[in-house]
């Protein structure tokens, strides 16, 4: 396959949208997404796209499913991974509707009414950005994931009123609403590599012309990760994170892992105790609070680097 493969079901031809939802995956399985929001009537499109993940049976499970929506859905199908920024670019050309809701493949809606609930604040707001909310109300609990729970709930699980003290650092695209004209004129940066922070400078750039709404309207993230895993992401991040810093100095400087990484700049010896701070945070006997610490320390130690 050399091109991207797009399949529409039967529903997809004569539709006309008013929301669009935007929903990449790599690896990760979305059809249990797909199936939960599927629904009667044609004002809500869905668009799920593989990043070039390579998994043909995946892909297989995912056309069916398509396919058998009721409401208008297209399936895009990247022969190479394109990166975070460009597969959700690539969904928005396709995408039909006024105002487009970004989702995440692992992500699952707290409302039976979520995709009405978000119709419903559309119509009544207009909003130029909005961002409904992160949970972890349907996530199972297990020991390998509960050192990413306990940094999510003490930092991703906010309520509107507190997102929106910070309305661009409490943004991720897991549960955005977009209008469209607001997203062509700034799309994401696909210079971004790898993971972290993509989704915050875009918000930074976008603030500085559009207000960012926040409500509760959350949906839980259903794939945490391992403490192993995590600290890896941090480590592909460091770049994004200084890329964010260098556009966007005068919002990041007030961010606390900023000022974090600043203090621990000017620590000695930072390559030798460095690895101390990971290996606590690893460390599954120590109480979760204290990995939490070292985590959080392990990370601004890693952007120590770069601001």
């Amino acid at each position: 396959m050399t091109m991207s493969a797009i399949t529409d079901n039967a529903a997809w031809a004569a539709a006309r949208p008013l929301l669009s939802v935007l929903i990449p995956f790599k690896g990760d399985d979305p059809v249990r997404l797909l199936a939960s929001l599927d629904g009667p009537g044609s004002a809500v499109e869905i668009l799920v796209l593989d990043d070039g993940g390579g998994d043909d049976a995946l892909a297989a499970r995912v056309a069916a499913m398509v396919g058998g929506l009721a409401r208008p859905a297209r399936f895009i199908r990247l022969p190479v991974n394109r990166g975070r920024s460009a597969a959700r670019n690539r969904l928005a050309l396709d995408a039909r509707g006024r105002r487009m809701l970004f989702l995440d493949s692992d992500m699952a809606p707290d409302s039976p009414t979520f995709l009405e609930n978000w119709l419903a604040f559309a119509d009544r707001r207009d909003p130029a950005v909005a961002f409904g909310g992160f949970s972890l109300d349907r996530t199972p609990v297990s020991a390998i994931h509960a050192l990413h729970r306990a940094m999510a709930l003490k930092s991703d699980c906010a309520g509107a009123k507190r997102r929106r003290l910070t309305p661009e650092k409490s943004l991720f695209t897991s549960n955005l609403l977009v209008r469209r004209d607001v997203f062509l004129s700034e799309r994401f940066d696909e210079a971004f590599a790898g993971w972290g922070w993509e989704d915050v400078e875009w918000a930074m750039r976008v603030g500085r012309r559009y207000r960012i709404e926040h409500i509760d309207n959350t949906a839980s993230h259903l794939g945490l990760d391992s403490a192993g895993v995590l600290a890896a992401k941090y480590e592909q991040s460091v770049a994004n994170f200084a890329r964010v810093a260098r556009a966007h100095h005068d919002i990041v400087r007030a961010y606390p892992s900023y000022r974090a990484a600043r203090a621990l700049r000017r620590a000695p010896l930072r390559r030798y105790w460095r690895p101390m701070l990971k290996s606590a945070a690893l460390a599954e006997q120590a109480p979760v609070s204290w990995r939490a610490l070292a985590m959080r320390a392990y990370r601004a130690a890693l952007y120590a680097d770069v601001v």
